[in-house]
């Protein structure tokens, strides 16, 4: 089975989107960092230095510090597909991210986001 051309491509390339997403919506960058510093470990700085590196995808997730064990809580829906229910780990990764981001667009409150 080929791997899907999303693990391939630049965190970086994909991450702009992500903040774009959260400010058309009265959210923050700081915001959406706090979210990926939440679910992978990284630090700030790491985190940066990742973007800088252009990391693809599946590297970005292979090398986070330290994923966050609530992220199991993370339910629902993104591209049409349950979150809880993706097989493929670095996927099921990839699209948590995306479901905390869509919350945070969607007017969620941060401490809901972060399942605290």
């Amino acid at each position: 089975m080929t791997k899907h051309h999303i693990y391939t491509m630049s965190f970086a390339s994909v991450y702009p989107h992500y903040v774009t997403k959260a400010e058309k919506k009265g959210r923050t960058k700081t915001e959406v960092d706090e979210i990926i510093r939440w679910l992978t470990g990284y630090t700030q700085e790491e985190l940066e230095a990742q973007l800088e590196k252009q990391t693809d995808f599946e590297t970005f997730f292979a090398e986070a510090p330290q994923l966050n064990p609530s992220r199991a809580l993370i339910k629902g829906v993104v591209c049409g597909v349950r979150v809880e229910d993706i097989k493929e780990p670095t996927m099921q990764e990839i699209r948590y991210l995306d479901k905390l981001v869509d919350e945070l667009a969607k007017g969620k409150v941060m401490e809901k986001i972060l399942r605290k």
